[in-house]
């Protein structure tokens, strides 16, 4: 472990599976005390075992809603009980989003709930946890936009996803203009398309789907949980005690395009 974040204590929602699991491990191998949370007891437990066998010291709790302001206020409080402070936190879970044009796109049933999982997901973890981390001195909050955030798709009906996604972006930065005072920082890492449990099922790495997603990545690839991961090590670790208010793609260069 070369212990860029030792020391400190992160919490990361949505670590049960994808790019919070991702973060949780990588976190934890480079020295951080990691609390996750997760909706899912099963990948919960997933994520546990991992890391045993990598023997690092890593807990997930679980079953937690982050679209429910009692689960998001325990996850917080727990985490400060146990450790006595809270330095980190990563906002990693997510629900799928519904996948419609917007002259399809039922509002109860599709909008309302998408803002729901990209917005509130967000918003009341982050509200959980701020007045411990100002008890604690400040510390590190990071958020996930999407490349979604700053151009559409032609291939999925994403305006609610869109529209969330650039919700998170604006969260973020009043978050770092409200925190910076208080040491707390802000910043968001806006992912490509990432190999996931939630991309498979919603079929975006086969047939069409696949080939046109590729066609626009620059490095030819799609990401990794990992590669998401390292972004998130650089912005919770005091290396980047100057940033805030930033977003950060990691997408294999389909911004650039």
């Amino acid at each position: 472990m070369t212990g860029r974040l030792s020391g400190k204590v992160t919490l990361v929602t949505g670590a049960g599976a994808g790019i919070g699991q991702g973060c949780a491990l990588l976190f934890a191998e480079q020295g951080a005390t990691v609390v996750g949370c997760d909706i899912d007891e099963g990948a919960a437990e997933r994520t546990r075992k991992l890391a045993h066998d990598r023997g690092l010291d890593l807990d997930v709790l679980a079953p937690l809603d982050m679209t429910e302001p009692a689960d998001a206020d325990r996850f917080a409080d727990e985490a400060y009980i146990r450790h006595g402070r809270v330095d980190v936190l990563v906002t990693a879970g997510a629900i799928a989003p519904h996948m419609a044009p917007a002259a399809a796109m039922d509002f109860d049933d599709q909008w309302t709930p998408t803002l729901r999982g990209e917005i509130d997901v967000v918003f009341l973890p982050v509200r959980a946890v701020w007045p411990h981390m100002e008890a604690s001195g400040g510390g590190s909050i990071i958020n996930f936009a999407s490349v979604n955030a700053f151009r559409g798709s032609g291939t999925f009906g994403m305006v609610a996803h869109c529209a969330g996604k650039s919700a998170v972006l604006g969260l973020t930065r009043q978050l770092a203009v409200e925190g910076g005072p208080l040491g707390i920082r802000a910043n968001t890492v806006s992912p490509g398309m990432v190999r996931t449990p939630a991309t498979e099922s919603a079929g975006a790495h086969d047939g069409a789907a696949r080939d046109a997603l590729l066609a626009r990545i620059p490095l030819g690839r799609v990401g990794r949980p990992e590669d998401i991961a390292w972004c998130a090590v650089y912005l919770a670790s005091d290396e980047s005690g100057w940033v805030t208010g930033g977003n950060f793609p990691v997408d294999g260069g389909v911004l650039a395009k």
